[in-house]
């Protein structure tokens, strides 16, 4: 079942990118395995698969330790201070900075682990309270101040859009990220400003997503069904 899931969103990612005249490659499948079992995983990379997103640490660390060492894992999720040492050392990397006091742990760690750690700074576009990330009229301060640390790589933005009953709800959200990291990008505030990432879309909403610039996309009830 995995591996035809995952054959079926390739094809659906070629079309839109095909659609939109954006090359296939240019947009990563980051598969989301949380509260899924190792065993998924593992039946995930036996297809080709991977790159995994995980959003529970102590969740995550039993599957990148028994998983293959060829993977690599992004957190996804919210993350706590006092768990940013573990999360610099296991992730590749991070998609959840939202505030500079987070950022800062996780280059101390960095710099003690003697490695460059990729991070993604969290947009809150819909303002919703009940959801992380900086609000984006804050985000430009941040991208400042976290392209200060030394050890961090800031690769790009991430968002959550507000919850819509239709892929194309999720539209304006992802036109107002590809908007914001156009201006940042201006201004010279990502490790790699030709080359911006932006992880927004997931199983509901990826196509309209690959269509307005996303480089990531998040999904995995569409891979491994419903979780536990």
């Amino acid at each position: 079942m995995i591996c035809d899931n995952l054959a079926a969103i390739r094809q659906q990612i070629e079309q839109a990118a095909i659609q939109c005249g954006r090359p296939a490659d240019a947009i990563r499948l980051l598969a989301v395995s949380k509260r899924m079992p190792l065993e998924a995983v593992v039946e995930a990379a036996q297809c080709g698969q991977l790159l995994f997103g995980e959003n529970y640490l102590q969740d995550a660390l039993t599957k990148i330790e028994q998983a293959d060492k060829g993977l690599h894992f992004h957190f996804i999720g919210h993350l706590q201070s006092n768990k940013t040492r573990q999360a610099a050392e296991f992730f590749q990397m991070i998609e959840t900075v939202d505030r500079i006091k987070i950022a800062r742990l996780l280059d101390k760690h960095a710099a003690h682990l003697g490695k460059k750690l990729d991070i993604l700074i969290q947009v809150n576009v819909g303002r919703e309270q009940q959801k992380s990330g900086v609000l984006p009229d804050k985000a430009l301060d941040l991208l400042t101040q976290a392209g200060q640390l030394e050890n961090l790589r800031v690769r790009g933005l991430m968002t959550m859009p507000p919850y819509g009953q239709d892929s194309e709800a999720s539209r304006p959200w992802f036109v107002r990220l590809r908007q914001l990291a156009e201006q940042a990008a201006a201004q010279h505030l990502f490790f790699d400003n030709k080359q911006v990432e932006l992880s927004m879309g997931m199983s509901g909403d990826f196509m309209v997503a690959i269509e307005e610039g996303a480089t990531l996309i998040r999904v995995g009830t569409a891979i491994f069904g419903s979780r536990p």
